[in-house]
């Protein structure tokens, strides 16, 4: 790949990982619930997920989905009733925890984090626009792909690590019990609120 074609990818998957959605909101309400150490396990799941849909998409996952459109809407409904799922989730998280003053819960695993890229459209997008966009035919094809992984692997670590920092600074800053109920409250309703975004065409 060239030096223009990698800077270009880099931006394109850069700018698609750090911008806010389902991945980096619950990422910040996890950063300020469990603080950052405890909410890698939700970290490293989320990046292991979207390598995951990356090579799904390069290697026929969309062709599928073309062929058979009932396994796409199957997955929008599935996607929707998952992350409604989260944001009530988020939305009622940390109010027990208020009054013991320790967690009543524990912090999403990796196993969620990982589930939650085949449910995340902006994840789908993110794949299948960079193989779409990025990847190089013929011999050059698996190098590409390669390529794509290494850097959305990068822009993963980044994103995720401003997004679990911000959410340990809110966590931080937030000390009274109506002020976290505030914030998960609204964290929970941005997260239901990139449901409308699955339908989106």
């Amino acid at each position: 790949m060239t030096v223009t074609l990698i800077f270009s990818l880099s931006l394109f998957i850069f700018i698609s990982a750090v911008t806010p959605g389902p991945n980096n909101l619950l990422l910040t309400s996890s950063g300020a619930n469990f603080g950052i150490r405890r909410s890698m396990a939700l970290c490293v799941g989320i990046i292991l997920g979207m390598q995951t849909i990356l090579v799904l998409s390069a290697f026929g996952v969309a062709a599928l989905l073309m062929i058979y459109p009932a396994m796409h809407t199957g997955l929008r409904i599935l996607g929707s009733l998952y992350l409604l799922w989260l944001a009530w989730k988020t939305g009622t998280s940390h109010y027990k925890q208020l009054d013991t003053g320790r967690s009543a819960r524990a912090p999403m695993k990796i196993h969620q984090g990982w589930l939650l890229q085949f449910l995340n459209p902006k994840t789908w997008l993110m794949g299948l626009g960079a193989v779409g966009s990025y990847s190089l035919p013929g011999a050059l094809y698996n190098y590409s792909i390669l390529a794509i992984g290494i850097v959305m692997l990068i822009s993963s670590v980044i994103a995720g690590t401003i997004w679990l920092m911000l959410g340990s600074l809110i966590g931080r800053l937030l000390k009274k019990r109506n002020s976290w109920f505030i914030f998960n409250i609204v964290m929970g309703v941005l997260t239901a609120a990139c449901v409308p975004l699955i339908w989106i065409n």
